[in-house]
């Protein structure tokens, strides 16, 4: 019996490419360093979401505009559990040029 070629290269070509984009997204990746000021900033955040845009920072046509949020819970199973803190922190700044 034949061996069908086609639907092995079809899985090689594709096992491929994934791993050539993992391999390219890797090789993008810098490493990055822990700020304990910002590691301070998100643990004093307040759960929920905020956006707001602050009027001193709108000076020669830039504005701000900031996004806070945090997200946490605690999830059991029986008498074990996880512990889920998600924050995030962005800044949008648009200027004319």
């Amino acid at each position: 019996m034949p061996l069908p070629l086609v639907p092995i290269a079809a899985f090689a070509l594709r096992t491929g490419a994934v791993a050539g984009a993992v391999w390219l997204v890797r090789r993008s990746l810098v490493a990055g360093r822990t700020d304990q000021r910002a590691e301070d900033a998100l643990d004093d955040m307040s759960e929920g979401l905020a956006l707001h845009r602050p009027a001193d920072r709108a000076v020669d046509g830039a504005r701000q505009t900031n996004v806070a949020s945090r997200f946490r819970r605690t999830l059991r199973w029986g008498d074990k559990g996880v512990e889920i803190d998600a924050a995030l922190l962005g800044r949008l700044k648009i200027r004319k040029v």
